[in-house]
């Protein structure tokens, strides 16, 4: 779950880039589904209910934290990504290592998330 500045805008930002669909919709939490699965849920940043879960200090997002998000069409996201004006930190390669093939993107609130299909 990402702590957000705004549930709708950011809930948006991630149905376009992920071609996917909202699974509760509002302005303090959200669930970001394709088809039965979540991909992810964002909570605004004015919470109680949540122990443990701290809303990041202005420019501080997810220091320390990289999101993976599996992908059926790395390019096709590349492809939503750009059209959006999305804050791409790399293009889609293949990660050796890691043995995929991803590239990362910034959100709204400065999260960075790795897009990525597991190669075989």
């Amino acid at each position: 779950m990402f702590v957000v500045r705004d549930v709708a805008a950011s809930s948006r930002w991630y149905q376009e880039l992920l071609g996917a669909t909202s699974g509760h919709g509002g302005d303090e939490f959200e669930m970001i589904m394709s088809g039965h699965d979540l991909l992810l849920a964002l909570h605004h940043r004015d919470f109680e209910e949540h122990p443990g879960l701290n809303a990041p200090e202005e420019g501080a997002a997810g220091a320390g934290v990289l999101l993976y998000c599996g992908a059926d069409d790395v390019d096709a996201v590349f492809a939503r990504a750009t059209t959006m004006g999305a804050d791409l930190l790399d293009e889609p390669h293949t990660n050796e290592l890691a043995r995929q093939y991803e590239f990362t993107v910034r959100d709204p609130d400065g999260y960075a998330i790795t897009i990525y299909k597991r190669q075989a």
